[in-house]
């Protein structure tokens, strides 16, 4: 319906579906990348990848990507939006055809590192966009179809990356983003408003710096901590690193008067709390999705294709529900459908506690379905709270945030919930290995799938190994669920005490900081 006094764009709805096939290159890489895990562990077929190797390869993206994007919120203000998202565009294409032929799983790291660069240039600028062509009163579901084309994009991944993991070698999951990107880059220049900001303000270097050094160090003593042990001082060491560095970065954010990331917007309670709800729910859904990915391809013997169908209830549930999720917020406030979707989201993460080797695949998929659902009803609502706290002048902080929240949540959780994983299922396959030749012994002590490479030069002892290793998995993977489950529990929690209800949606946006100005944040 055309509202009165529109203020948005006249091609507004047109550069929205611009914006979300530009979007789809970054979502559909990381869909991808998950059903090509099994592929990429394999000695013959992939790179031989570890464990940890499989996490970095997932943690390069998301950590380069999470540390550069308050610079390159700024570089893209004071060059223009559209500028910036057409150069984000073309390093992300160099760098997947960098990603398909790498020969070793660090070639592959560092290029998906790079990749981490061209997402880092693409994704603030899509809500920031989205924000100054659209009227506020349009607002809401401009981010709900933009948020159910990330559910198009999940669902379309691990399709399209089956396919053609069957088809061809695994280096043409990366080597799809080209087409997408030659488009997106078309329709980019074609239809896309340029945009600055008329006051971008200094380039916050100290405080980047900091924020990368911080997530990286964190992120890393977790990984080494779960792949070999949280008794190696390497592990404790790196994680005491990463937290006295963020917290090095924000009592610098908090004296600088160019910050790259005003912490004082965290008193805002509309801002404050859907991003403690984004980074909740990403850091159980994307650990979830990690040990979902190795159940489905090694404990049920799926294909990649057919796994990537099993994922298609969860995808499909956002492509239905997240464009509705602003018309069910305008009826029933953000508060209550936060937490409905949140719900949802526990019981789905609850259930894998209670799935084993056999459970029927309805069932898995029916809890798949559920988990979709939530989290649908989670993102649209608060994505628009954190939107909305800020005029539209200022929409980079909510995207910057919102945004990094969830990269920087989602590398966490595949790192710590990795690390339950490893250190779960280590601990109950040991008993099992006794006997075994030294190297198939290392091998599947170290993960479900050196397991299965090892039994496969085991001959007769190759189904009893092939056994306890999937009893540990889903004994490990009970585990990571329940943790998962509890982390989105306390999502809960903070919506009921601090998400805008209904009454409170309707208030014009306000900026919570007047002085000094956020530097490079429109």
């Amino acid at each position: 319906m055309e509202l009165h006094n529109n203020t948005g764009h006249p091609r507004r709805w047109a550069i929205l579906g611009v914006l979300v096939i530009s979007l789809l290159v970054v979502v559909l890489d990381n869909t991808i990348l998950n059903v090509a895990l099994r592929t990429l562990a394999d000695p013959v077929h992939g790179l031989g990848a570890s464990q940890g190797e499989l996490e970095w390869s997932i943690n390069s993206y998301t950590l380069v990507f999470a540390g550069l994007l308050f610079t390159f919120g700024v570089l893209g203000d004071r060059a223009g939006r559209k500028r910036f998202l057409m150069i984000g565009l073309v390093l992300f294409g160099l760098a997947s055809l960098l990603s398909a032929y790498a020969q070793s799983p660090g070639q592959l790291i560092a290029a998906r590192a790079l990749m981490g660069v061209g997402g880092a240039a693409i994704m603030p600028v899509t809500l920031s966009i989205i924000s100054n062509v659209f009227d506020p009163r349009e607002r809401g579901r401009a981010i709900g179809v933009w948020a159910g084309a990330v559910g198009l994009a999940v669902a379309i991944g691990p399709i399209l990356g089956g396919a053609l993991l069957e088809h061809f070698w695994w280096g043409s999951v990366f080597l799809i983003n080209v087409p997408v990107i030659v488009v997106g880059v078309v329709l980019v220049a074609l239809l896309v408003p340029e945009s600055r900001d008329p006051r971008p303000g200094r380039v916050d270097v100290l405080g980047v710096l900091l924020s990368v050094i911080g997530l990286v160090a964190l992120s890393y003593g977790i990984i080494d901590g779960g792949e070999h042990g949280f008794g190696r001082p390497v592990a404790w060491g790196s994680i005491l690193v990463g937290v006295a560095v963020l917290a090095w970065f924000v009592q610098h954010e908090r004296r600088s008067d160019h910050p790259s990331l005003d912490v004082r917007l965290f008193k805002v309670p509309r801002f404050a709390a859907p991003v403690a709800i984004v980074g909740l729910v990403f850091f159980a859904a994307m650990g979830s999705m990690f040990f979902g990915s190795f159940y489905l391809q090694l404990v049920r013997d799926y294909s990649p294709l057919q796994t990537g169908l099993l994922f298609l209830p969860f995808a499909g549930a956002q492509l239905v529900f997240a464009p509705r999720s602003a018309a069910m917020v305008r009826r029933y406030g953000g508060r209550a459908v936060a937490a409905v979707g949140l719900a949802l989201t526990v019981v789905s993460l609850g259930a894998f506690v209670f799935i084993g080797a056999s459970t029927p695949i309805w069932i898995v998929l029916l809890v798949f379905l559920i988990q979709g659902a939530g989290m649908a009803n989670i993102m649209p609502p608060a994505t628009e709270s954190i939107m909305s706290a800020l005029p539209r002048e200022k929409a980079g902080v909510g995207s910057a945030v919102s945004n990094t929240i969830r990269q920087v949540a989602g590398a966490l959780g595949v790192a710590v919930l990795g690390s339950v994983l490893s250190a779960v299922y280590r601990s109950d396959i040991s008993d099992a290995l006794t006997g075994l030749p030294g190297q198939a012994r290392d091998a599947a002590n170290e993960s479900i799938s050196g397991a299965y490479a090892a039994a496969g030069q085991l001959g007769p002892a190759a189904p009893g190994l092939i056994s306890a290793a999937n009893d540990a998995f889903v004994t490990a993977m009970h585990w990571a669920a329940g943790l998962s489950a509890v982390i989105a529990a306390l999502g809960i929690i903070v919506v009921l005490r601090w998400m805008p209800g209904k009454e409170e949606t309707s208030v014009a946006p306000v900026a919570p900081v007047a002085e000094p100005e956020l530097a490079g944040t429109a």
